[in-house]
């Protein structure tokens, strides 16, 4: 009996390499406008006027609400409109609420600057064209170099925010956050190619009742869960684990960055073996369950074991792996399980879970820190990915998946 080898996904053809890659420097460069703020806000952010423990998890949470409000709308608009003018008129918003929170001298006044820069909701535009501009076997290898992009600005941001801060105080680092959303315009019309949206098809994308299709799906769900709950647990981290590397572990501000690069670079050595053999195998879906088991125990042990260099290093790592795989893997699946002309409406109502959840771990990370501490914030992560993996064991296998299986099985 013959058998044939599975088909290899191949490589990117230019287009797509070219693609992949400013969508990835233009989401990277707007993600580090936001994660700048997070290795700094709350030792600076308690020097504003009025700030107290909750307010500077509103603060930091802020943002995510006005992206939560606004993804959905923006992802519909990209559907109708294309995803090219939805992600300048983001960013050029985004901008501007940066420069009203580098104005600012009272912690109100930084929130109403971050609930402007969440105006700029580009998320689900930025991944749609993304995906409109790579093949479906390409797709996770776009998602995953996006994901990355998030990571590397992630790894910037615990270097830059503070040395930032340190020279041109609180401000400065807004009004950096403005010039990389700039920037970030400047390199759409520079690096991504033309022509992207050729097979975007109003009659089909503006069909009516686009909305309610992707509410009904279980799949689109369980992963828009997922990524609530992933980017609640980052929010709700980043409210006290500044707090507990320099005030548990006497490791100073300045320094902070010494333990997050050398974490997160490990880290994705993890990520990348989960997501090769998730793809190889064809059960990146089954993975998300084991990941959220991950993120578990890294949350306990950070909890249990946060007066412990080592153990902290530990959980840190164990979160990053977590974050890193999901921040790469959810979207990806997400865009296979979209249907047909309305995947910049999945992104939309994925992203808005993505900001809701920021949203609401900055405000629950404050208040559960100011009256019960630290330790009961990550106790409060481990049982909302509890919640996460309950929803991951549920999800189907996406239908390219199915597909190959047959394909593979009538050729053998």
């Amino acid at each position: 009996m013959h058998r044939t080898k599975p088909s290899s996904a191949g490589a990117m053809n230019g287009a797509e390499r070219r693609a992949t890659a400013g969508l990835a420097t233009i989401f990277g460069l707007r993600m580090l406008g936001l994660f700048l703020i997070l290795p700094v806000f709350a030792l600076y952010g308690s020097q504003l006027d009025g700030a107290t423990p909750a307010l500077i998890g509103l603060a930091i949470g802020a943002y995510g609400l006005t992206q939560a409000i606004l993804q959905i709308p923006f992802g519909m608009l990209s559907d109708r409109i294309g995803r090219r003018p939805v992600i300048v008129f983001g960013l050029l918003i985004f901008a501007v609420g940066s420069g009203v929170a580098a104005e600012a001298e009272t912690i109100h006044g930084v929130i109403l600057g971050r609930a402007l820069q969440g105006c700029g909701a580009i998320a689900a535009a930025v991944m749609a064209l993304a995906a409109d501009l790579t093949r479906d076997r390409q797709r996770t290898k776009a998602m995953a170099l996006i994901g990355i992009s998030v990571g590397a600005a992630f790894m910037i941001a615990l270097v830059a925010g503070p040395a930032i801060a340190g020279q041109a105080g609180l401000g400065g680092v807004f009004w950096a956050t403005a010039g990389f959303a700039l920037l970030a315009v400047a390199l759409l019309y520079g690096l991504v190619p033309a022509g992207g949206e050729a097979t975007f098809r109003p009659e089909v994308n503006a069909r009516a009742g686009g909305l309610p299709v992707v509410l009904r799906n279980p799949d689109l769900l369980r992963l828009d869960l997922g990524v609530l709950v992933l980017h609640l647990i980052l929010t709700a981290s980043f409210v006290v684990l500044p707090v507990v590397l320099e005030s548990r572990l006497g490791i100073a501000g300045d320094d902070h960055w010494m333990v997050y690069i050398p974490v997160l670079l490990l880290s994705v050595l993890g990520m990348g073996a989960m997501i090769s053999i998730g793809e190889r195998r064809r059960i990146l879906h089954r993975l998300l369950a084991v990941v959220a088991v991950i993120v578990i125990v890294a949350d306990l042990v950070l909890a249990g074991f946060s007066h412990s260099l080592p153990a902290f290093l530990l959980g840190l790592w164990l979160f990053f792996v977590g974050f890193n795989t999901l921040e790469a893997s959810l979207p990806s699946l997400l865009t296979r399980f979209a249907p047909e002309g309305l995947r910049g409406t999945a992104l939309g109502v994925y992203s808005t879970a993505q900001f809701m959840g920021a949203f609401l771990g900055g405000v629950l990370g404050g208040a559960i820190q100011g009256a019960y501490g630290t330790a009961a914030v990550f106790i409060f992560c481990a049982l909302a990915a509890g919640v996460w993996l309950m929803a991951a064991i549920g999800l189907s296998a996406p239908a390219s998946y199915r597909e190959a299986a047959t394909t593979e099985t009538e050729t053998t």
